[in-house]
């Protein structure tokens, strides 16, 4: 177990440059499986997740070499179709596996997968569009897959689910003739895989589309590839940045992708500049939520890209919180992820919950610090800037929850002008 000790109240001052996207190298780290070359994956995080899906593949038999944020795979060796359960109740990554293994080996035995809770997360669409290319699920105490010839097929998804997309596509990409994915997900890390996925000598069109059509081929190779920098964590710096009233630079940050989140950042009074691929944010001031036309109260609400992302509600909601005007959150993606609530309204927040799925937050307010806990990656890091701009000191247990998507969290800060301190 871990812990963060934050003495709030000190200004973000400085440079950074976001790491590797973790929800693009995790399917990246599955894809590797696809053949037999070498896979050299470059800007990869030194997060928790990458470490337990790095586990997974080398008790596979893949070799696994890493040398700071560059990751060697190797899947000649692959042996084993049954993997870990004990890794696998560690993450949620852990269900890409099934559409790549059962691509290459024609069965695979998967345990349940874990993660977050942040309520009820369906493999439905997974095992619907798998069964659709001719593989054979079934489920028990474990799921177990099994297929003799991948064919291609026309496939409808029930909902535009991320990973749902990117198990069937690494699947499709081996079968014989044409897949058609219909409301596919086509957020910036779908869209990073598929172009990994070309880069190997895959044939896939309609990248950041709902439709994407894959025409099989018989095999893949390796290929060295980059992943982009993550959105998530270039959102979470800026809103902490904001809330201590500092000024941050960013480098090598991808403009188009940040465009999405842009609106709903400049409506809670969080706007930036750009110099190239360089971002400047100026966060001294007071900030005010800008109301709808009317002078009605506004809306931030989630969903598939490219409406605003579901990983970055919590932190906008502490972002919220220091800014003077009042705005209603509507999660639509997860029953669970506001339930953190609770405890910034400990910390002084003014926030009401209307339900699972809607908060209102009526700003400014000045928060205090207290002891807290973290209950999953982005929940955590949201409380960990709320911890940043408050009054006095703030502990936040579970910390390790938090490493598992933000690399050298306390470091970073630091770097910056923080007071954190970790302790194990």
């Amino acid at each position: 177990m871990a812990r963060f000790v934050i003495r709030g109240g000190r200004r973000l001052t400085g440079t950074l440059t976001p790491g590797g996207n973790k929800n693009a190298v995790l399917p990246m780290l599955a894809a590797s499986v696809l053949t037999e070359d070498a896979v050299i994956l470059e800007n990869v995080p030194r997060i928790d997740d990458v470490r337990i899906m790095l586990d997974l593949l080398a008790d596979l038999g893949v070799s696994v070499e890493r040398e700071e944020h560059r990751v060697r795979l190797c899947a000649a060796g692959l042996r084993r179709n049954h993997l870990s359960p004990e890794l696998c109740r560690r993450v949620r990554s852990s269900i890409l596996l099934a559409g790549p293994l059962v691509a290459r080996l024609g069965r695979v035995v998967l345990p349940p997968p874990g993660g977050d809770i942040i309520g009820r997360r369906r493999l439905d669409t997974h095992f619907e569009g798998l069964q659709a290319l001719g593989i054979t699920v079934t489920g028990g105490r474990d799921f177990r897959f099994r297929c003799k010839q991948l064919r291609g097929a026309s496939i409808v998804l029930d909902e535009a689910s991320v990973t749902a997309t990117e198990n069937i596509l690494m699947a499709a990409v081996l079968a014989e003739g044409r897949t058609t994915i219909f409301n596919a997900a086509c957020e910036p890390h779908v869209q990073d895989l598929s172009r990994m996925l070309n880069r190997m000598g895959a044939h896939i069109e309609g990248l950041g589309t709902n439709r994407l059509i894959i025409e099989g081929v018989k095999s893949l190779h390796g290929v060295t590839y980059r992943v982009q920098p993550d959105l998530i964590e270039i959102g979470s710096f800026l809103a902490a940045t904001a809330v201590t009233g500092g000024d941050l630079t960013l480098t090598d940050v991808p403009a188009d992708e940040l465009a999405i989140i842009a609106r709903p950042f400049h409506r809670l009074g969080i706007t930036w500049t750009w110099e190239g691929n360089v971002l400047r944010l100026t966060g001294r001031g007071s900030r005010r939520i800008a109301r709808d036309f009317g002078s009605a109260t506004p809306k931030i609400e989630d969903g598939p890209w490219p409406a605003f992302p579901s990983d970055l509600m919590s932190v906008a909601i502490v972002a919220a919180t220091q800014a003077r005007g009042t705005v209603l959150f509507f999660e639509k993606m997860f029953e669970s992820r506001m339930y953190f609530v609770d405890q910034l309204i400990g910390m002084g927040a003014h926030i009401v919950q209307c339900d699972p799925h809607r908060v209102i937050v009526s700003g400014a307010t000045r928060l205090q610090g207290m002891h807290i806990a973290s209950p999953d990656i982005r929940a955590g890091m949201a409380l960990v800037i709320a911890a940043l701009a408050a009054r006095g000191v703030s502990r936040i247990d579970n910390a390790q929850s938090i490493d598992r998507g933000y690399e050298a969290l306390d470091v970073k800060l630091r770097a910056l002008g923080a007071d954190v301190v970790r302790e194990e």
